[in-house]
């Protein structure tokens, strides 16, 4: 980032451990069309190298382990748990289900474990499974659940052959070089405390291994590993992780307010909406002592983590989305220049234009080489429906409006195309009112 951004990235993470009185915070911004931007504030010991405990972003690791075992082939997002895991209880939940945490299992795995801290093994988590309750009946409504995680992360195990650790360093952490990124802390490393709310005392917390709860909430990791891993969930390595699958799992499944619907929900991916057509994609976490947030935008432009070693200070979670904005206000992208592009196909050249269909008008256009129609009284920050040729006449929409469906062409005697039907509904070069011959 240039100067200027930097300036007011900075200032938003020192006004954050000031005014939030955070012990500790590191942050950083990651950019493909600029150097990567790191800061730390706070405790005097503190560097961008420091590790802190990340949370619940650790879920964002298990779901991609889940994501990958698919793609090979290992499981079906449909199977139900007991088709990969041995379970006493609740194995007819489903991957899918879980992942998105509609489910419908208790949120925490059997017993009073905030209190004691005493983590099962993953053999008595799944055990304890008989235990444990359904809370809700599945798909009803988005319900967040550590046990459902936890088991994601033992199946994943199970099925590539290892332990979670192992599979997830073998797959993820060693391919994509996230050096600073693991199950124990190495030196240097934050101390979590729970800040007094009525004086300025900074109390630690305890360090606790959550051994068989681990696929859910056990990762530490420096803000710049993370900044990398939220672009990465956007843009991925496609020999880690096929971008088509990165993209179903920041598609909208559930949202976590059926009232409000303020914050939706993936497989294993926060979905926040920023105005506009933006949406900001990762996880945030919180562990004893610890709050940290990761997001980058959908389209990929920018990755932001923030870590900060209070337990008290929610805006520590919130504060990505603002570096993000503000990388990109002070620091826009470049220009790219426009050039001319390619003609049109001639078969697909008649179809370009002016076209009605219910009454409204649609433009249909030839860009990046494919076929795009948009409404005219579509939002210009909307994305295009785009279409693919299958045969002949006979094109598929890809993406955007009405996407799955057929564009089908009639021309008559000279080869023009006269109308079209779109998803059965009949486009022609004017306004006509429903069964004009």
């Amino acid at each position: 980032m240039n100067a200027a951004a930097g300036q007011a990235c900075d200032r938003l993470v020192r006004e954050l451990q000031r005014d939030h009185r955070v012990p500790a915070v590191s942050a950083a911004v990651y950019r493909a069309d600029r150097a990567p931007w790191a800061v730390a504030a706070g405790a005097p010991a503190v560097t961008t190298d420091t590790v802190f405990r990340i949370g619940s972003i650790t879920k964002t690791f298990t779901a991609v382990l889940v994501l990958q075992a698919r793609d090979a082939g290992l499981l079906d997002l449909d199977d139900p748990l007991s088709a990969h895991l041995a379970v006493p209880a609740h194995g007819d939940a489903t991957i899918r289900r879980l992942l998105s945490h509609t489910a419908g299992l208790q949120r925490e795995p059997y017993g009073d474990l905030w209190d004691t801290l005493d983590m099962p093994s993953a053999d008595r988590l799944v055990a304890d499974l008989a235990r444990a309750e359904a809370v809700l009946p599945p798909g009803r409504r988005w319900h967040y659940s550590n046990l459902a995680y936890a088991l994601l992360g033992h199946l994943t195990a199970a099925r590539f052959g290892g332990t979670w650790e192992e599979v997830l360093h073998a797959r993820l952490l060693g391919p994509l070089g996230l050096t600073r990124t693991g199950v124990l802390p190495h030196a240097p490393v934050a101390q979590g405390y729970l800040v007094d709310a009525y004086s300025d005392v900074a109390r630690p917390e305890p360090h606790t291994d959550f051994r068989g709860v681990g696929p859910a909430a056990q990762l530490w990791s420096t803000a710049a590993d993370l900044a990398r891993w939220a672009r990465f969930l956007v843009t991925p390595d496609p020999a880690v992780l096929d971008p088509a699958t990165a993209e179903e799992m920041r598609r909208p499944v559930t949202v976590t307010d059926p009232d409000e619907w303020h914050t939706g929900w993936g497989l294993g991916l926060i979905l926040v909406p920023r105005g506009g057509r933006v949406v900001h994609v990762g996880h945030s976490g919180a562990m004893p002592g610890f709050l940290a947030g990761a997001f980058a935008r959908r389209d990929g432009a920018v990755g932001a983590a923030v870590l900060g070693s209070s337990g008290t200070a929610g805006e520590t979670t919130v504060l990505p989305h603002a570096l993000i904005e503000a990388s990109l206000v002070h620091d826009p992208p470049d220009v790219v220049p426009w050039i001319p592009g390619d003609p049109p196909p001639a078969e697909l050249a008649p179809v370009l234009g002016r076209w009605w269909s219910e009454g409204f008008e649609f433009v249909f256009r030839w860009r990046d080489g494919h076929l795009e129609a948009r409404a005219t009284e579509a939002p210009a920050n909307r994305a295009p429906a785009v279409f693919a040729v299958e045969s002949g006449d006979v094109l598929r929409t890809v993406s955007g409006r009405e996407a799955g469906e057929q564009l089908r062409l009639t021309r008559d005697g000279a080869g023009r195309v006269v109308r079209m039907h779109w998803a059965t509904y009949r486009l022609t070069r004017d306004q006509q009112t429903f069964g004009t011959p």
